[in-house]
């Protein structure tokens, strides 16, 4: 993939702190218009939770078909909400087809044809300027896919470009595109590795399946075969599985069959036939016996990996097994997470998952074991829960809730045309897979129809079979991951050996072909937003789209984690954790069966400069999920046991934080940019260890009682609903919240900041094969004032997006990163700029000499030039319909706009805004604020590699060791 690997499931994956885990299955299932308005408050509708049998009559994507001669399967999806189309192309070809000695080829060549092909010298340009969002692709065991969504007027324009690199590729690959695109895979292997349990997926790999089965070897492949491909090797991988036949287009959206299909025989109808995929046997396996592995490695927490092989996709038993596994330890109130986090509490978080490839599945189960407990007391009661499941199987109303959140979060996937998990990409893959592109809703029929006597059979067939159970262990790492991923035989067999150039000549193999001229975009659209005032004075904000049955509110209180003072950092955000704990009337279990029951999503977040209660929920039941949402916000119990159970949860955040490279960088960069008093110091970490040990009960009830209240509050929602009904409904559980009386605190963020200064920070963590860099200075900016938009354009010029000029360089020339960012993140105070990149090890003063040099430049010597400056202006232009496709797009958008002060249709200034910014704004806001003297670098990664480079720089530096962070 351009930037990560894709997976694919059906079921929500459960969340497990396991960070940077970037290497495929098995992993973890780890901001004038505006109308105003006072509303009087009626009664809400009380409905009930919405039955399965409606979501699935909401969960529907009409579709026509249609192949050409060459055996190209294309699928056609009308939907007319927005002048967009999806664009997603899918290849049977993935991992799981390439020999010994092959491992990584697919998802280096999915990395090679982006490169350019014989009529396109690179695929983003054309793209991005004729306003594509979503320009990716990825690779899995079983698929390669690419994946963009362009304005209507640009659809001839992405058809050409997918045709001509399907057809007319090989006289554009050269040994110095190899050659570079081998150096960005290699480096993005070397990323996942470098991230905690980041050599998870190659070891569960190992354990459940022999030497030569095809899902055996991982996705990213091995160093060595990818050191070994030679020019003539992924000419030759081309040819043999890249032909139309083998070819499923999906073109979803402002598009009818009758007006697509001339256009894909005018493209693709001319490109020859090619030689069908091999599909190689590949079985589930029975291992026989129980395996129990162990191996030691930088992570902060003990964990424990439980794994099966199982059914593909079309088996009768893989939808159960889906289910069930949701059900063990993917919903909230799963009986994992009661007995081993809320229950005996001996695990600070638990998750459970099936995935469903082609031929094979995956069950896993995953514990994070708390470090006051032993593995033991934690195996037996994930034993107790396995199997408790395969012989009573589960409650008909564990498999109601179940089904319920699947369906549910199906439904908000349909609010997107295209990219990934969009509705080309259901589409296709039921095509590619299936031979049915409607294969979504077979597996939701069988959903809708399972008892729990099927899931327990399912489970009982396939969890009672032997299974490999893996404990990580804090610990040196004692494993190298440049030597796992491969076939897994090579201690046997010499590996192949080291590419050392081509000498073939490539040449021209198709004819010339001018790129279309993409057609003008019409004017943006950007919902109305309609305001109101609750009786106690909370302000309302609604932006109603009806697309699909669902709302998304946010509830926005003006406190974050500014708040807390110097020595206490982590009390805010660790009582905003405790409102989900219980409230006076419900407790954590109550809580999250009531919102499974509804089909709701409801979570609270502290940010850095305010908190959010967010929920999304299905239209019919908004009175009931906001009544649920009320109790959450307004009557937390703060209870003794909930507390320990969150501290401990907390704890372990600031562990994993502190074992993350890039959770490193933050929490080493934040003080020694802001100075260590100031409340961003430490207002984007997980707090401090001590001052989180310390909290009381009665500390976080008075946090609560300062912050949370009517006062700071202000609500907005977007989805389908009416005003009236909105109003009505947040009375009923918000209009009676009075104030105390009692004054706001003041909330100040604009203390003195120190000088920038030129450092270089290292901090050692020994066995990294990457050095993490963050990089920046405060800047002259605060808040956000009109007329910065030629800051972020030129911005995104030098380092914000793929075709930045830093990550071009780094990443497209040298090969030396998987990817590289810059951003002037926004903040009501000082704001500052910050460059980051995880680059190979060997070369990290390299790549701080070429960023320095690279912004130093820019406009000085290298000033925006036509093409940038097209992209960035007319290119946003025409993409911005592509940004608001969702509801949550748009919320977003409507919060950036409050928390930044703007207007709150702002987005509809943007095409005048953008279009009246000329090269000279650009270069002026370079010159002025993107300059990196004083620049202040951290780095994270191995002092004993990167001390001896960075005496060459000139800067001064200072070693620090991980503790003290």
């Amino acid at each position: 993939m351009k930037w990560t690997l894709a997976l694919r499931t059906l079921a929500p994956a459960a969340a497990i702190a396991l960070a940077g885990c970037a290497t495929t299955a098995p992993a973890p299932v780890m901001d004038t218009g505006t109308h105003v308005a006072t509303m009087a408050a009626e009664e809400p509708d009380q409905a009930g939770a919405a039955s399965l049998d409606e979501l699935i009559a909401a969960v529907d994507i009409p579709y026509e078909t249609f192949t050409l001669d060459n055996g190209l399967t294309t699928i056609v999806h009308t939907d007319r909400k927005s002048p967009l189309v999806g664009v997603t192309v899918y290849y049977r070809v993935g991992s799981k087809h390439e020999p010994r000695g092959s491992t990584g080829f697919a998802h280096l060549f999915e990395h090679i044809m982006f490169t350019g092909s014989e009529n396109v010298e690179n695929f983003d340009i054309p793209l991005e300027a004729a306003g594509s969002t979503s320009t990716n692709g990825s690779t899995s065991y079983d698929r390669t896919n690419y994946v963009e969504t362009v304005p209507t007027g640009a659809l001839d324009l992405a058809l050409m470009m997918e045709a001509d690199r399907m057809g007319y590729l090989l006289g554009a690959v050269t040994q110095e595109r190899l050659d570079n695109q081998r150096g960005v895979v290699q480096n993005e292997k070397r990323q996942g590795d470098n991230s905690p349990y980041g050599l998870l997926s190659y070891r569960i790999n190992e354990g459940l399946l022999p030497v030569g089965h095809p899902y055996r070897h991982s996705v990213i492949g091995s160093m060595a075969d990818l050191s070994a491909a030679s020019l003539e090797d992924v000419r030759q991988w081309f040819i043999d599985n890249y032909g139309p036949n083998n070819v499923v287009l999906a073109l979803t959206g402002d598009i009818d069959a009758e007006t697509a299909r001339p256009m894909v025989e005018r493209w693709f109808g001319a490109i020859p036939e090619g030689r069908e995929v091999v599909q190689f046997d590949a079985q589930p396996v029975t291992l026989a016996e129980p395996i129990y592995d162990e191996m030691t490695d930088q992570v902060p927490q003990e964990l424990i990996v439980r794994a099966w092989t199982g059914p593909d996709m079309q088996h009768p038993d893989a939808v159960p097994l889906q289910v069930g596994m949701y059900i063990l330890g993917g919903l909230n109130s799963s009986r994992l997470d009661n007995a081993l986090v809320r229950g005996e509490e001996v695990a600070t978080s638990v998750s459970a998952g099936y995935q469903a490839y082609e031929q094979i599945g995956f069950a896993q189960s995953f514990v994070q074991v708390r470090p006051d407990a032993t593995r033991e007391e934690a195996m037996a009661l994930m034993d107790a829960e396995y199997d408790r499941m395969l012989t009573e199987g589960p409650t008909q109303d564990e498999l109601t809730r179940a089904t319920t959140q699947i369906a549910s979060s199906l439904i908000g996937g349909l609010e997107r045309i295209g990219g990934f998990g969009g509705k080309g990409s259901i589409l296709a893959e039921g095509m590619l897979y299936t031979g049915n592109p409607g294969f979504y809703r077979t597996e939701l029929e069988r959903m809708a129809e399972l008892t729990p006597e099927d899931v327990r059979a399912a489970m009982q067939r396939w969890l009672s079979r032997p299974a490999y159970t893996l404990t990580i262990v804090p610990g040196e790492r004692t494993l190298d991951g440049a030597m796992m991923g491969g076939w897994g035989d090579e201690h046997l067999n010499p590996a192949p050996e080291p590419d050392t150039g081509s000498d073939f000549e490539v040449t021209r193999t198709g004819p010339e072909i001018a790129l279309p001229t993409p057609a003008p975009v019409g004017e943006l659209t950007f919902p109305e937003v309609e305001r109101a005032e609750l009786s106690n004075g909370i302000p309302v904000f609604l932006a109603r789209r009806t697309s699909v049955p669902k709302v998304s509110l946010a509830m926005v209180f003006d406190a974050g984690s500014v708040v807390d003072p110097a020595g206490a950092y982590g009390t805010h955000e660790t009582m905003i954790d405790m409102l989900s704990e219980g409230t006076e009337t419900r407790s954590a279990l109550d809580i999250a069966i009531e919102s499974e029951t509804l089909g709701a999503s409801i979570s609270v977040n502290a940010g850095a400069e305010s908190s959010t209660a967010s929920l999304t929920t299905l239209s019919p039941n908004l009175g009931a999920s906001l009544d649920l949402m009320a109790d959450i916000v307004r009557n937390p119990a703060f209870e003794a046991d909930a507390l320990e159970r969150v501290r401990s949860q907390r704890l372990a955040a600031i562990a994993q934080e502190t074992s993350s490279p890039g959770s490193m960088a933050s929490r080493a960069f934040g003080p020694l940019i802001f100075g260590e008093a100031h409340p961003y110091a430490y207002a984007s970490t997980a707090g401090d260890a001590a001052a989180v040990e310390a909290l009381s009960a009665a500390d976080l009830a008075a946090e609560h009682a300062e912050w949370i209240r009517p006062e700071t509050a202000r609500i907005t929602v977007v989805g389908d609903v009416t005003m009236e009904e909105l109003v009505a409904a947040l009375e009923a559980s918000f209009g009676d919240w009075q104030s105390d009386g009692t004054a706001v605190p003041a909330k100040t963020v604009d203390q003195a900041t120190p000088a920038p200064q030129t450092q270089i920070v290292v901090v050692d963590r020994p066995n990294s094969p990457s050095s993490y860099l963050m990089m920046g200075r405060i800047t002259p900016l605060s808040g956000w004032e009109p007329g910065q938009e030629a800051l972020e354009l030129a911005n995104e010029v030098i380092g914000s997006g793929f075709l930045s000029r830093l990550n071009q360089d780094l990443r497209e020339t040298r090969g030396w990163t998987y990817g590289i960012g810059s951003s002037i993140p926004m903040r009501n105070g000082p704001r500052n700029i910050v460059v980051q990149t995880q680059v190979q090890a060997d070369r990290t003063a390299d790549s701080i000499r070429v960023v320095l040099d690279q912004m130093e430049a820019f406009p000085a010597t290298d000033p925006v030039d036509d093409v940038e400056l097209q992209r960035v202006t007319d290119g946003n232009i025409r993409n911005l319909p592509n940004r608001y496709e969702t509801n949550g797009q748009v919320l977003g958008a409507l919060l950036g706009n409050q928390n930044a002060g703007r207007d709150i249709r702002y987005q509809m200034q943007l095409p005048a805004l953008y279009g009246a910014v000329d090269a000279g704004d650009i270069n002026a806001a370079a010159a002025r604020y993107l300059q990196p003297d004083g620049f202040t670098v951290v780095v994270i990664g191995d002092r004993s590699v990167v001390e001896p480079q960075l005496e060459a720089l000139g800067m001064p530096v200072t070693y620090i060791d991980a503790d003290s962070l």
